[in-house]
């Protein structure tokens, strides 16, 4: 058998693939031990943005794609083969805004199990940062976690601890420098920061390597930290101030108004109500002006419609849920009372409040036809956002948004490995890159919504078949149904209080 795995990865190599594979050539420990596994005759869906290929080959070797071609591949002794007739092949997808990593035994097994092998957990802490050290030793399984530091806020703030609260600019370089010491690849900042601390992330970040992103700081326009380099803007918060007529009023409104210590929610108010009321008053002009800064600037933006969808709809609506199940019973309680802060409750402010998503929705349209670049996440953990489906959610509401159900696909794959400067090793179906798959049922590009309708999730090589999965996901109901439910004492806080609305 050891002579025809040599003679087998031989083959590969004179196909074209020797740069790639030069770790996987015989003779290395990549070689000798890695799993073959061949998916045979699948529709293609590379993640380029592409149209479907049909009937192609791709083979795996250890935790990387070795070859990926129609033609006949060789039996080899050992190799695992699933036949792909008749189903579809996609990268496997990155949810770009995520958080509770360190909830173990229920967030990284319903990412996995949903086809999301790769997340951006945008709130750093000991607990997560823990968890991925985990999952990279191969000591829990898991999604690839791109890290960001705590989350830089001023000295009033919506978030309880372990929020990083900075006054000054020294104390805004100080974090970001302990931040990428504690290992953060990202800084992430929010809401209420003042426009020099901002400006001192901004150069601090930029000193130290590192990207920032995060919410809109209400003191700054979003011209201004795009130009200052910031890398995503999340939630779409703001946008539609942005594009509208009004919107030097209504930033020098908010410029002027002071943040309340006493009642920190009240500026926050304050804003959403005037994003409410700028939808009536959109300027193609300004909003032209606008996109294309942000294009030129390579500031992108991570709309998250699925916390946004659920935050404008009544708060009964998402309460049957049946994936409620996979949630410990605290953190539902804490769904049902967080809602309440958001969501609409009289007829008018519910017709206002669907106004504003569906004006939302053109305008993701709108800045994705300007050239803005997209990512999809969905702020999981937050309010009946759910780890792993709630991808697919969001993929949808972006097709309902005006993107292709394959260019959908791209904010999730090919884009979101752009973005994190991974394009070398992920993000797309090609030889050399990391071996994380999903196998559909059914054609995505047809239907986005049969991005649900999983055979097979592949990670860092590993198969996870339907039984596989469905023993993950029976676990995560038996610990989430636990009468003391494992999880830390952070990511609960997380659930109580909400992070990003």
């Amino acid at each position: 058998m050891g002579s025809n795995r040599r003679e087998f990865l031989r083959w590969l190599a004179a196909g074209g693939t020797g740069v790639a594979l030069a770790g996987l050539l015989p003779g290395t420990a990549a070689a000798e031990t890695g799993a073959i596994v061949v998916l045979a005759h699948v529709t293609l869906i590379d993640g380029t943005g592409s149209a479907p290929r049909r009937d192609v080959t791709v083979v795996l070797v250890g935790d990387r794609i070795a070859w990926v071609g129609s033609g006949p591949v060789p039996e080899t002794p050992g190799a695992r083969v699933i036949d792909g007739r008749g189903k579809y092949l996609i990268p496997g997808l990155w949810d770009m805004h995520t958080h509770g990593a360190d909830l173990e035994e229920i967030v990284p097994p319903l990412h996995l199990a949903h086809g999301v092998t790769g997340v951006r957990e945008m709130w750093g802490y000991a607990e997560n940062r823990a968890t991925k050290g985990k999952i990279d030793r191969g000591e829990l399984l898991g999604p690839r976690v791109v890290l960001a530091s705590g989350i830089v806020d001023g000295p009033v703030t919506l978030l309880a601890p372990p929020v990083l609260q900075v006054s000054t600019e020294a104390e805004a370089r100080a974090v970001v420098r302990a931040e990428k010491a504690a290992g953060a690849e990202l800084v992430k900042i929010y809401s209420y920061l003042a426009p020099d601390v901002v400006r001192a992330v901004a150069d601090e970040t930029r000193a130290q390597g590192l990207r920032f992103s995060g919410h809109w700081p209400y003191k700054l326009s979003h011209l201004e930290v795009s130009d200052l380099g910031q890398h995503s803007l999340e939630h779409f918060f703001g946008v539609s101030i942005h594009c509208s007529s009004r919107r030097d009023e209504i930033l020098a409104r908010l410029d002027s108004t002071p943040y309340d210590p006493a009642a920190p929610r009240d500026f926050f108010n304050l804003a959403r109500r005037l994003e409410f009321e700028s939808v009536g008053t959109y300027d193609r002009r300004v909003a032209r002006a606008y996109f294309e800064r942000l294009r030129c600037n390579g500031t992108w933006h991570s709309p998250t419609l699925t916390i946004n969808r659920v935050v404008t709809q009544p708060a009964e609506t998402h309460q049957r849920d049946p994936r409620l199940k996979y949630v410990p019973a605290d953190v539902r309680e804490s769904w049902a009372k967080g809602i309440e802060r958001f969501a609409p409750k009289t007829p008018a402010d519910i017709a206002l409040q669907e106004r504003y998503y569906q004006e939302t929705l053109r305008l993701v349209g709108v800045a994705h036809e300007a050239g803005v670049g997209l990512i999809g996440g969905t702020d999981c953990l937050n309010p009946y956002t759910f780890p792993g489906s709630g991808l697919h959610e969001e993929l949808a509401f972006l097709v309902e948004a005006g993107l292709s159900p394959v260019r959908a696909l791209k904010t999730v794959t090919a884009d979101a490995a752009r973005f994190l400067g991974r394009e070398t090793t992920s993000g797309t179906v090609a030889v050399g890159k990391e071996a994380d798959l999903v196998l559909l049922d059914a054609n995505p590009a047809a239907d986005i919504r049969n991005v649900a309708k999983i055979d097979t999730v592949i990670t860092r090589g590993r198969v996870l078949d339907k039984a596989e999965r469905r023993r993950m996901l029976d676990a995560v109901e038996a610990a989430a149904n636990r009468t003391v439910p494992p999880a830390s004492a952070r990511t609960r806080s997380l659930a109580r209080t909400g992070c990003c609305c």
